[in-house]
């Protein structure tokens, strides 16, 4: 695959650069922004779910599971001829031979993470994959066992940092310690963030965030962080489940130790589909313990079946099975798009998108929904998490009247509806619709 990067498109990112800066709240300025978009002909790329009518949703809900790319289909199907045609000789004979297929992914993955090829790895699902990448980067202490996480970080990241505290014999109540808003705020600081990472000095071993906070939005200064962990001996990863193909990452420079991610959301994998994980490659000479596999074994003798563990390069080596095809598949459509598209025009369109829907529901004065995404564009992606005041009964009340006019996003208790305009193949009059039905 081409480096993302490497495509040459033309100027016409600036024309939501434009968006951006002048910002008009009315359906016509949508529907001008809608006529004028370069990456327009991408939606036609994807199945998008309609109502009862026909009619297409507002789909702002790529956040939870991204839209289906219509070459996914064709793919799967691919796949599934060879494996009717060739039975186990696809492994090695199939169009795209089964025995190497995670390497399809590489390119792709390096591009949107910001890392060298063999720093990823496309390979099973986001907690197991962290769970594995805990237990190979905290390795506890007498005096180094602390880890620092988020006080409202996803319940599945809570779940793996606490279960492995509790298995290697720690105690939670002492070795977790949880940064959160001031009080009074709904946003964390990331001066906070690195006050406690100074603060927890020579007994932290870890610090494991959500690079993108699910609940607000926020983005993270990732860099920052990793480098106050780094500045006080722990390691640092993160969970990337809301910030792979939504926010540009550099996990390499900025140094993170590890990283995984889901590929259902933005990425477009589909249900369930196979996620992924990143190693920096100062630790792959000399790697941390870690749970092996026959598929992290080098590729050279794996079928010799030896009984030592005669360890793949990179990030290869964490792996445990051989690849499951069919949830791969889809994957390489939706990398084929984002690399015809291109990472700079997705990030100004998704920028002008969500600056449209804030600034629309300013202009309409609906003081009972408040934005508790960040205002400031380095701090958010295509999510913008809107507060309904008046009580989780009000905001669910809001929310369940959205569907029935077409307009598809989630909700998150007590009273949070989110919506996520994708640039791939949403649309400014999309964003419009939701501010009418809203309001």
């Amino acid at each position: 695959m081409t480096s993302l990067r490497s495509v040459t498109h033309p100027p016409a990112q600036t024309i939501f650069d434009l968006c951006a800066a002048d910002i008009k709240p009315t359906r016509e300025f949508a529907q001008w922004c809608d006529a004028h978009d370069p990456l327009a002909p991408f939606r036609s790329e994807f199945a998008i779910p309609t109502d009862a009518d026909g009619k297409p949703l507002a789909y702002l809900v790529g956040n939870s599971l991204g839209l289906m790319p219509h070459a996914a289909r064709t793919l799967i199907n691919e796949e599934l001829d060879d494996w009717a045609a060739l039975g186990a000789e696809a492994h090695v004979h199939g169009r795209r031979p089964w025995v190497d297929y995670h390497t399809l992914f590489r390119a792709g993955l390096s591009e949107l993470t910001g890392a060298h090829p063999h720093e990823v790895v496309a390979m099973n699902t986001l907690t197991s994959n962290l769970h594995l990448l805990l237990l190979s980067f905290y390795q506890p202490t007498r005096t180094r066992r602390r880890i620092i996480i988020e006080r409202g970080a996803f319940p599945s990241d809570r779940f793996a940092v606490h279960s492995l505290v509790r298995m290697v014999g720690g105690d939670v109540a002492r070795d977790v310690i949880e940064v959160a808003p001031r009080e009074g705020e709904t946003l964390l600081r990331n001066e906070d963030i690195e006050a406690t990472i100074d603060h927890t000095g020579s007994s932290l071993a870890l610090v494991m965030l959500g690079g993108v906070q699910y609940y607000s939005g926020q983005v993270l200064d990732m860099q920052r962080i990793t480098r106050a962990a780094h500045r006080a001996g722990a390691k640092c990863g993160w969970d990337l489940a809301h910030a792979i193909g939504n926010v540009p990452l550099a996990l390499h420079s900025w140094g993170a130790d590890f990283a995984c991610w889901c590929s259902y959301k933005y990425l477009n994998g589909g249900p369930g589909a196979v996620a992924g994980a990143f190693i920096h490659e100062r630790h792959h000479a000399d790697p941390p313990p870690r749970l092996e596999g026959w598929w992290g074994t080098n590729p050279a003798t794996r079928f010799e079946m030896r009984s030592e563990f005669d360890r793949g390069a990179g990030a290869d080596a964490w792996q445990l099975s051989n690849p499951p095809i069919f949830s791969l598949a889809p994957l390489l459509a939706s990398f084929d798009i984002f690399h015809r598209a291109g990472l700079d025009r997705l990030q100004a369109k998704s920028r002008a998108m969500s600056g449209f829907i804030e600034i629309a529901l300013r202009a309409r004065m609906l003081d009972a929904i408040r934005v508790l995404t960040p205002i400031a564009t380095p701090e958010r992606g295509c999510q913008l998490s809107l507060f309904v005041d008046g009580g989780t009964p009000v905001a669910r009340a809001t929310y369940d009247r959205l569907l029935p006019r077409g307009i598809a996003c989630d909700f998150r208790y007590p009273s949070v509806i989110r919506v996520a305009p994708v640039p791939l193949y949403n649309t400014f009059d999309d964003c419009w619709r939701l501010v009418e039905a809203l309001g």
